[in-house]
């Protein structure tokens, strides 16, 4: 006879009901409906609104620049991370706080600060003017945009890991021999990795469904600008609410996807790690 051994922390049923509960009502009752709603429309009427020429360059428009913007946050992140956690200076909790401020602005906000800071006239987007960088109204400016909304993301998920990495590690390293250069490669980064990761994920992600900071900066010129989540809200204006979830559909299927495989891949390198 087996007796189950009951957990240290009680409530586990009740908790458990509620997460259930709580996820069904919020995330997957809303996503069946909606496509519930996009496949009610049959497969050609479907087709021609999911993988129009002008839904398919959007998609990749908003692929690619949320990919560029995880990466360049990748980079960006770690060094202001660094910064905050290895280095004491003045107005340091200034910069800290500043790191947040995209979390607590409104994505509009946002946008229009950018498009103004980055047209032809602006401060930042003049000088660029003159080099032969257009920034507003075209790829980059959605880029720019996505930055500024991920950064938060990779450096709040690098910074705790960072503080609570033992510095003995590092002297251990040098007294060994090694270079600084060589503590950061071979000491540092691979205990971060999985915090880069996880960061770099959450920006992507964060940057894929993003339009109040990107609509103002981006131009919105179809086939050339015009972001997926742009045609969205074109075709809810027009009442085809239909042909607005049969897009959406398909952006979430392929970021599900694209979640599920880079979770795997993160899965994996936890395990390397350990």
């Amino acid at each position: 006879m087996t007796f189950r051994q009951k957990s240290i922390l009680p409530g586990f049923r009740i908790t458990f009901t509620y997460t259930v509960i709580y996820l069904a009502v919020i995330v997957l009752i809303p996503l069946g409906a909606m496509f519930a709603k996009s496949f009610s429309l049959g497969w050609k009427d479907f087709a021609d609104h999911a993988f129009s020429d002008r839904t398919l360059i959007s998609l990749r428009l908003s692929f690619a620049t949320a990919l560029a913007a995880a990466l360049i946050n990748l980079f960006a992140g770690f060094v202001i991370a660094w910064v905050l956690t290895r280095y004491d200076f003045w107005g340091k909790r200034l910069l800290d706080t500043l790191v947040d401020l995209p979390f607590a602005l409104p994505t509009a906000v946002a946008g229009i600060a950018l498009c103004t800071v980055y047209a032809e006239n602006g401060s930042l987007g003049a000088p660029l003017a003159k080099l032969g960088i257009k920034a507003a109204y075209n790829p980059i400016g959605i880029t720019i945009a996505l930055i500024f909304i991920g950064l938060p993301f990779v450096v709040r998920s690098v910074q705790p890991v960072l503080e609570d990495f033992e510095k003995e590690c590092e002297e251990a390293a040098a007294s060994l021999g090694a270079t600084r250069w060589q503590t950061i490669t071979k000491v540092i980064l691979p205990s971060l990795y999985p915090a880069l990761f996880s960061g770099a994920i959450m920006a992507f992600s964060r940057a894929l469904g993003e339009y109040g900071s990107v609509i103002f900066i981006a131009g919105n010129i179809p086939f050339k600008s015009e972001i997926t989540p742009l045609i969205i809200i074109t075709k809810l204006e027009q009442h085809n609410v239909q042909g607005a979830t049969a897009v959406a559909a398909i952006m979430l299927m392929i970021s599900f996807s694209l979640l599920l495989v880079l979770n795997y891949l993160q899965i994996r390198q936890k395990r390397r790690a350990a």
